[in-house]
Parts: structure tokens; sequence; C-alpha cells
């Protein structure tokens, strides 16, 4: 792909992440907690350290996230079995639940729009979505 459609698809992928992002604002919690509630309750028991590189958080900002998450009643903190000095995070009933309207806001916001847009470009998107899945898993182990 030449330099100019990379740039394109860059823009567009960013731009989309943002526009979904806006989606939590409901839930009161900012883009970045819940991309952290996200992770907490999938990948649960998650440590603060893996939690910060995931997400590319300095451990201040993440302990922050975390302490509105706590207090919100969303996650709670346990001790890490392997190091008693660490702890991980797993989402409450509530957290899940939370997450769960998240994601159903973002489906259906997504729906919408799918919805309105031609058959055609529905169908390029649809045919895309393996292209897309490989490009998102290759930046996924490049950051690794």
């Amino acid at each position: 792909m030449d330099a100019e459609n990379v740039t394109r698809l860059r823009r567009v992928i960013g731009r989309l992440a943002r526009l979904l992002n806006a989606a939590p604002v409901s839930e009161n919690l900012t883009p970045t907690q819940a991309s952290v509630l996200a992770l907490v309750a999938h990948r649960a028991p998650i440590g603060m350290t893996e939690l910060a590189e995931i997400e590319g958080l300095n451990p201040t900002m993440l302990s922050r996230v975390v302490a509105k998450l706590v207090d919100d009643g969303l996650a709670r903190r346990l001790p890490n079995p392997n190091d008693q000095r660490a702890v991980q995070l797993e989402a409450t009933d509530r957290g899940r639940v939370v997450h769960e309207r998240i994601i159903a806001a973002r489906t259906a916001t997504v729906g919408q729009i799918l919805d309105s847009l031609s058959p055609d470009v529905t169908d390029a998107l649809r045919n895309a979505l393996p292209a897309l899945e490989a490009l998102a898993e290759g930046l996924r182990t490049q950051k690794s």
C-alpha cells in the first residue's frame, strides 16, 4: 500500500477510535477509564504492570484510573499470589454490567450508522474485517 493510503487508513482508524470512545460518557467514565474497565473485565485477574503496558499509561495515571473504578464499585483490588507487594484487579458484577452497557451502546451506534449506508459500503466493510483484524493483531504484536 502506498504512503498516501497508509496515512488515510491511519487517520480513519484514529477518527473511528475517538468517536467510539465517546460512548462511555453516559456511564460517567472517561475513555481511558472505560478502556481499563474493559481490560479488567476480559483479562481478570490482571496486574497493574500489564494494564499499564497495554494501555500505555504511566503508573501514576493508571493508579488514578484504577482508584476511580474501585471507588465507583466497578473493580476491586486483589492480592497478587506471586508478589505480596503487587495487586491484581478484577471487575465487580456492577463493573461487568457497566462494561456490557458500554459495548451495547457502541454496537448500537455502529449498527445505526451501518444501516444508513449503502449495501455496497456495508459489504466492503464486512469483506475488510479479516484484513483489519490482521492489522490490529500486527499492531498488538509489534508493541510487545
